[in-house]
């Protein structure tokens, strides 16, 4: 099964409620990670993803932000919601870290009993302590394990029947200004290696990384990042970047100058671009010469991402 990791910002949250059918079709389990204090937006795409049916992970002691949204107040998105199923199609997440305070833990998970929980090993080593004290919490239901912050050894401590165990991996290798982006590059191949890792599932931050920023500096230039597959099905990423670097003037025209190079890579006879909604909503925007904003664009990438990695696990090497 395929976990993506998503921050709570606007458009990630609007991708999940166009696509939360998709989603339920394809039986993907999103991770939200909410990254602002207005749940509006947030619970917009709750509702969508519970109406679908879709099973999700929202994390309720995030860790990102200028300042992380504080336990006791994501805790009041569960109050009433019960009744209309949440406790069915939500499991809560806990991320821990080096600093994770137990005794917190065990109350979160004693106060939300009726809900099972997942717990984000995001840089706690001590997985033999770790596996005694969850041993007697009947409610875990996953461990996920974000790479490079969950050794191996650490995972084999915290195999157990009943538990599901899943691999994040960020294949977004992130540049500080667009401009350095390759055409192309390697992106993961999780998606065919995660049994290898005696995984039940794999996951990744999509086309956005692990890496988390409030809001972007002025776009010198403007680049639209496209995954895609080789003939082994490896994934691999376009990054179709502006021609023009110099100065953050004129985004509209800089997202049409990559637009045209997607366009370009596109229409060749053995593109190896999968012509997903997305990619058809971004050949439409060329037709137009519409600038559609960055945040529409980069969920049209999002999107495409999602649509990719569907078509994929249905005939899976």
């Amino acid at each position: 099964m395929y976990y993506p990791y998503l921050r709570g910002k606007q458009f990630e949250l609007i991708l999940l409620r166009d696509n939360a059918k998709f989603i339920a079709d394809n039986n993907f389990h999103p991770i939200i990670e909410p990254v602002k204090e207005d749940f509006k937006a947030l619970n917009k795409a709750i509702e969508s993803l519970c109406l679908y049916g879709v099973e999700f992970t929202l994390i309720i002691n995030p860790q990102v932000g200028s300042n992380p949204i504080l336990l006791s107040e994501i805790s009041k998105l569960f109050d009433g919601l019960t009744p209309m199923g949440f406790s069915n199609c939500v499991s809560i997440g806990y991320v821990l870290t080096p600093t994770t305070d137990f005794i917190e833990l065990e109350n979160t998970v004693k106060n939300f009993s009726k809900f099972t929980f997942t717990l984000i090993h995001n840089g706690y080593t001590d997985g033999v302590n770790l596996s005694k004290i969850i041993e007697d919490m009947d409610n875990i239901s996953r461990h996920i394990f974000i790479e490079g912050k969950a050794g191996k050894l650490y995972q084999r401590n915290l195999r157990t029947n009943g538990i599901e165990r899943i691999l994040i991996r960020d294949g977004f290798k992130s540049q500080i200004k667009n401009s350095l982006y390759p055409k192309t590059e390697h992106f993961s191949d999780l998606h065919i290696t995660y049994v290898d890792e005696r995984m039940d599932g794999f996951g990744d931050y999509l086309i956005v990384g692990e890496d988390y920023s409030e809001s972007g500096g002025p776009a010198y230039s403007i680049a639209i990042h496209l995954t895609y597959l080789d003939e082994q099905s490896d994934m691999y990423i376009f990054h179709f970047v502006s021609d023009r670097t110099d100065s953050p003037t004129d985004p509209g025209g800089k997202f049409l100058e990559a637009l045209t190079k997607l366009y370009k890579e596109t229409i060749k006879p053995n593109s190896k671009i999968f012509k997903t909604s997305a990619v058809q909503a971004y050949l439409e925007l060329y037709q137009k010469g519409h600038y559609p904003g960055l945040g529409s664009a980069k969920k049209l990438s999002m999107q495409h991402h999602i649509e990719l990695m569907a078509e994929y696990l249905k005939n899976p090497v």
